[in-house]
Parts: structure tokens; C-alpha cells; sequence
């Protein structure tokens, strides 16, 4: 017991914080790293002609462009689409034997915003293919596109200029739309979406991050809130070591930087008051099992804090938001985004594009 409130409420509170924060930062690493940079989803419509498998390939083409070219090419945010069109220019039958089918293609790939169906870019490739069917042909001229094609990597900078600039002209709207969201206390939401803001856009990004740090606060205060009054009502029913035991499991899911912690800090001494000294064991060592969480915590900060003293410029650092403890507390936001995103409906299955 005593060990829990000494780690709570001690000097290092603060990095304990940001500590707790970062649950959740040694899994998916690479999944969290698609916040924070622009995405494009590859798209093609089920209406685009073509078979199956040239589809299909057509398909990884548009993502092997993306991520060629330092783009994320996860579903993370469906807002932005990367989408294809074939045109045939000529077909040629080749008499045999195999008799063979030769066609000049022409490939418009558009990059846009597929919530408001507006178009950003665009770039046509001209192949061609040769098979021994329709599909093999098709499949033999999306394989010659080359997402390093000069026209190709220009296209992709024009689409991400567009992004950007959505972003600048958008930012006070995106950052209400998330007031709004904490107003109905859909917090997970409102990370959700200031955390899509890529870091590219600096104004806005850090606009956003600012939002984040308030946005959170509230959202591990109402959490604190809910689970004491679920601790209390356990106890209410239950004042015996079982019932300490699970109000135990609770209140150990709490942030220690939630503002409640007065209040469960109070609740805390009431149970430890009730039980008598042989019934204290089991909770007490809940207790430490928080307390031992928290510890590992802190030393994973004290790490990271170490790293930043080491460097020169280190307070320099600081002013640009860049240090080791500040990306562990934007990882702690992503965690959260990352969450959220894998529970947004597959929009980008059920888009109405109109691009032509």
C-alpha cells in the first residue's frame, strides 16, 4: 500500500505519466508509424473491367507506387485514394501457332479525396502486352509499369502538395471537429482524428498535438472516474478480501495522472481500514503489482531522458518538440489512434468515385 502511493505521489510523477502513456509503444511499431505521415489507399473499383487477376495485380502495382515512393499505403485513413483506369488503344490478334493477343494500353492513375470525390492528380503510362488470352495480355503490361517512372514519382508529388494543402486550409475545422467529439466524450475518436494529421504539415501538426495533450487528459480523467465508481460498487457488495481483491483490479487500471487520484487515494485507505491485518496479503500484493508496473515504466523514461542529456543539443531538441520522451507520448496517442482505426468501417471498399 504504501509503496503504491509513495510511486503515485512522488517527484516523479510526471514521468510516470508519460511512462503510462506508452503502453502499448513495444507492439506494432510500424503499424503506429503510419500516423503522422501522409497515406494514400490503393483503390480500384469492381466496375473497372478488368478480370480478376489482372485486378488484382493492377491493384499491388498502385501499392508497390506508394510505398516505393515513401508513402503509406495503409487503409489507416481512407480519406485519400490512389485509384486506376484502363483504356485500350489497340488490340491485335497474332496469328499461331499459340495464337497470341497484343494490346496498347493506356493506365490513368488519379490520386484525390474520395470523401469529397475531388481529384488532385493525374498521369497516364502507355504499355503493352502480349499473351496467349485478354488477361495474360493485360497482366504482361501492368507488370511493365515502373513505380519510378519519372512521370509516375512527379504525379505523386503533385498529389501529396494537395494533401498538404488540405490540411493547411482545414486545420482550425479538423481540430473543432474534434472539440465536438470531446464534448460527447468520444475521445478515442478525436485522437483518432487530429492523430492522422501528418507531421509534414508542421502548423497544423503541432496544433494538433497541443489538442492532444488536453484531449487525453480528459479522456484518462473520465476513465478514472468510471472505474472508481465501478471499484466502489464492488466494494459496496462485497467488503471482504474477495471484494477488495477485484476492486483491486480495477482501480490498478487507473492512470496515476488522472485527476481523481485524491479521491482514490481516500477509497484506497477506507478498504485498507476495513480489512483486518491476516486479510490484507491478496490486496496488498495487487497493489505492488501496480506499483512494480509503474516502476518498470518510469526506468523505460529515465532511459529515454538519459539519451536526450547526452546530446549537445539537447534543449534545442526540446524547443523543436523532437526529444526521446516527447515521441514515446506521441506513440502513446497513436496506440490509441491505431485502436480506433481498426474499428472504422471499410469505407474505402465503398467509395463512389468519379474521376474521369
Amino acid at each position: 500500500m504504501r509503496l503504491y502511493w509513495f510511486l503515485v505521489k512522488n517527484k516523479m510523477k510526471k514521468l510516470v505519466f508519460i511512462l503510462f502513456l506508452s503502453v502499448g509503444l513495444l507492439k506494432g511499431q510500424v503499424k503506429l508509424d503510419d500516423f503522422g505521415r501522409i497515406s494514400l489507399n490503393p483503390y480500384l473499383s469492381e466496375n473497372s473491367g478488368l478480370p480478376a487477376e489482372s485486378q488484382k495485380l493492377l491493384l499491388n502495382k498502385l501499392n508497390q507506387i506508394v510505398v516505393n515512393n515513401g508513402i503509406s499505403g495503409s487503409q489507416v485513413n481512407p480519406r485519400f485514394v490512389i485509384t486506376a483506369e484502363i483504356n485500350i488503344g489497340t488490340k491485335d490478334i497474332i496469328a499461331g501457332p499459340p495464337q497470341m493477343i497484343a494490346q496498347n494500353i493506356d493506365v490513368t492513375i488519379f490520386i484525390g479525396d474520395a470523401i469529397k470525390n475531388s481529384k488532385f492528380s493525374t498521369v497516364t503510362v502507355s504499355v503493352k502486352g502480349v499473351g496467349t488470352n485478354e488477361n495474360k495480355s493485360f497482366i504482361e503490361a501492368i507488370k511493365t509499369i515502373n513505380p519510378k517512372n519519372k512521370e509516375i514519382v512527379a504525379f505523386l508529388e503533385e498529389g501529396k502538395r494537395k494533401i498538404i494543402d488540405y490540411y493547411t486550409t482545414q486545420c482550425d475545422f479538423i481540430i473543432k471537429d474534434a472539440q465536438v467529439l470531446v464534448k460527447q466524450q468520444r475521445y478515442d475518436e478525436a485522437i483518432y482524428q487530429l492523430s492522422l494529421v501528418p507531421d509534414v504539415c508542421k502548423e497544423c501538426y503541432f496544433k494538433c498535438l497541443d489538442t492532444l495533450g488536453s484531449i487525453y487528459q480528459k479522456k484518462i480523467d473520465a476513465d478514472c472516474k468510471t472505474k472508481l465508481n465501478d471499484a466502489k460498487m464492488i466494494w459496496a457488495a462485497s467488503q471482504n478480501p474477495a471484494g477488495a481483491e477485484k476492486a483491486a483490479d480495477i482501480l490498478s487500471h487507473i492512470n496515476p495522472m488522472a485527476s481523481c487520484q485524491s479521491n482514490v487515494s481516500g477509497f484506497i485507505k477506507s478498504i485498507d481500514a476495513k480489512l483486518k491485518a491476516d486479510e490484507k496479503a491478496r490486496w496488498e500484493f495487487k497493489m505492488k503489482q501496480y506499483a512494480d508496473k509503474i516502476a518498470a515504466q518510469k526506468e523505460q523514461v529515465r532511459i529515454a531522458e538519459e539519451k536526450d542529456k547526452r546530446d549537445a543539443a539537447y534543449q534545442e531538441k526540446q524547443n523543436a518538440r523532437n526529444s526521446e520522451v516527447e515521441k514515446i507520448r506521441i506513440n502513446s496517442y497513436r496506440e490509441i489512434a491505431l485502436e480506433q482505426a481498426r474499428n472504422q468501417p471499410k469505407t474505402v471498399n465503398n467509395y463512389n468515385i468519379n474521376w474521369r
